[in-house]
């Protein structure tokens, strides 16, 4: 137990201080490529009044990696298929990223494509969600190997979609990462879930270095590339740990723990759709918008949405203690 807890604090600390040690350097790099998020007062999104660097995903990428190789010495496939995964996202994100620095759009269709094969790989190489115990029997219900398939691929691909769908305002997507990584991490430490809580604490740990730089006013963006990777690596840490072994109620253990993303961007998606939209298609429909235009400030609507995904991340801890 002792030796554990000094692991997940070394883990902490060196994915902490790589994020926070990288930030500015790189940061620095951003103005010269000119790889930056400049204002534009005609679109609603943009409500910040300067360019701010777009470079914090590659701190952000290296300080999980190096912290959680470094500690777990874990060189399997399901760490390679994570780490391939990571880069998939991160190349297509910065392409994104690029052509939004240039006032365009990228198409949908390959980030579709990109994402869904990261989550492809991280089922081929053996994380998936195969069942659940029955609360009834005790029995171990094993999904057929089509529906593994399916529900592994839309949890990978939804939870990457809403956490880039989040990062609307300074802080909120990475606070919400933060809180969710909080949460998965307890689930793991009760469930005795070794792998799960180290990757966990990584990704805490480079959250919170990112937030110093990013929390109201912003001096950096992770843009696309790291929004797609919180969440990708969110989703594999709730697949890894609390889907396994779930009952039918303790399912919602980490779907509670994303929920604030999760609710809030099925809400928006299903809206477009309504309207004829594609989901991808960005808007100022999410929740954090609707909360600015009711009149409240960027802090007090982050740390309004904090507060609620705190309640929700409590509430399936909860759930977890009951044993349901």
């Amino acid at each position: 137990m002792v030796v554990s807890s000094i692991l997940y604090l070394l883990t902490f600390l060196l994915s902490f201080l790589i994020v926070y040690f990288l930030i500015p350097p790189l940061g620095k790099l951003a103005f010269r490529l000119d790889f930056v998020d400049k204002p534009r007062a005609d679109v609603e999104r943009k409500i910040h009044r300067q360019p701010i660097p777009l470079t914090a995903s590659y701190a952000i990428f290296i300080g999980f990696f190096a912290s959680y190789l470094l500690f777990t010495r874990n060189f399997s496939w399901e760490t390679g298929a994570l780490f391939v995964g990571g880069v998939l996202l991160l190349a297509i994100g910065t392409i994104d990223d690029w052509y939004k620095t240039k006032g365009k759009d990228f198409p949908a269709l390959p980030k579709l494509i990109v994402q869904v094969s990261a989550a492809v790989l991280v089922y081929a190489a053996g994380i998936t969600f195969s069942g659940f115990v029955n609360p009834f029997s005790g029995d171990y219900v094993l999904l057929p190997a089509w529906l593994q398939f399916v529900l592994t691929i839309l949890w990978i691909f939804g939870v990457t979609t809403v956490i880039n769908f989040s990062d609307g305002l300074d802080g909120l997507a990475g606070g919400l990462s933060a809180i969710s990584a909080v949460t998965l991490f307890v689930v793991a430490l009760t469930k005795g879930q070794t792998n799960s809580a180290m990757l966990s604490i990584a990704l805490i740990g480079v959250t919170l270095a990112y937030l110093r730089y990013n929390k109201p006013p912003a001096k950096v963006f992770m843009g696309d590339a790291g929004a797609t990777f919180l969440g990708f690596m969110l989703a594999v840490i709730a697949l890894d740990g609390a889907f396994k072994q779930a009952t039918i109620l303790s399912l919602f253990i980490p779907v509670l723990a994303l929920g604030v993303p999760i609710f809030d961007n099925l809400f928006v998606v299903i809206k477009r759709m309504l309207q004829g939209k594609s989901p991808y298609v960005a808007d100022a429909s999410q929740v954090h918008y609707r909360l600015l235009r009711a009149g409240l400030n960027q802090k007090q609507v982050v740390m309004f949405l904090y507060l609620i995904s705190t309640c929700l991340g409590l509430s399936s801890i909860i759930l977890l203690l009951l044993q349901v």
